[in-house]
């Protein structure tokens, strides 16, 4: 949670940053953390929360009204970001950081806030289906089983017809290192990440998770730097680098 903080609030105050974030920056400058644990600032965070406002405007713009389900919001600040008056927003974290959450973030109107896993499908009952709704989970599946992570998706096609979802996946060689201990600097490991998921892999979830219309690779956008370059883009686009790399997907329900 505090990783991700400090890399979107690092790259939104960077001269020619890539992401418009002035309330991660603030809480970045507020909160007294040794953010010096996770090594140097990446822009993929702040890329990866682009490319997920990017997906939740066009929904909205095609569903105006419509809901937002953030589950395992952590720290994040996606509602003020795409700043839509309309939209209503659920958040889903366990207690303690929704505990957090509403004692650091703004408290608005629109914004449902449980403190339950994701994987209590009780949440679902305080979702309102009489709107279209875009499930995100950012940052979130990887660190479940591979069963529960398919299933989260399953039960939530199946309880929102005709919604979205979209969630990051990281590839098989990568779960593993997180799985024996990967340490990103110094002492800090990141957390055991089992579930894995290839573009190859998510391009053939229809066929596998029942009432998932279809799903759809997402594109990260371009950043500063080695994350601006087309070349690496097109080369990281090629077989067998494409089933390599963190993937984005945006799955469709049926109905």
């Amino acid at each position: 949670m505090m990783w991700t903080l400090r890399n979107r609030a690092v790259e939104a105050s960077s001269p020619g940053g890539t992401l418009v974030d002035p309330l991660a920056v603030r809480l970045y400058e507020t909160l007294d953390y040794p953010y010096e644990n996770f090594g140097k600032p990446s822009q993929s965070h702040a890329l990866r929360a682009r490319a997920f406002d990017d997906e939740i405007r066009a929904f909205l713009a095609d569903h105006p009204g419509g809901t937002v389900v953030a589950l395992g919001e952590g720290l994040q600040t996606s509602y003020w970001r795409i700043g839509d008056p309309d939209v209503r927003w659920v958040s889903i974290d366990l207690p303690e950081v929704v505990a957090l959450r509403r004692q650091l973030l703004p408290d608005e109107p629109h914004v449902t806030t449980l403190a339950v896993s994701a994987l209590d499908r009780s949440w679902m009952d305080h979702v309102d289906t009489g709107r279209v709704v875009f499930v995100s989970a950012e940052g979130l599946l990887m660190y479940l089983p591979a069963d529960e992570s398919l299933s989260l998706i399953g039960d939530c096609a199946r309880r929102f017809p005709g919604g979205r979802m979209m969630f990051d996946s990281i590839p098989k060689w990568l779960s593993r290192k997180t799985q024996k201990g990967l340490r990103i600097h110094g002492d800090y490991t990141v957390p055991p990440m089992p579930f894995h998921l290839s573009a190859g892999d998510a391009a053939d979830l229809p066929g596998q998770v029942p009432d998932l219309a279809f799903t759809r690779e997402v594109t990260l956008p371009l950043g500063r730097g080695l994350w601006g370059s087309t070349l690496l883009r097109r080369l990281s686009d090629l077989r067998p680098l494409r089933n390599s790399r963190p993937t984005l997907t945006l799955c469709g329900f049926a109905g």
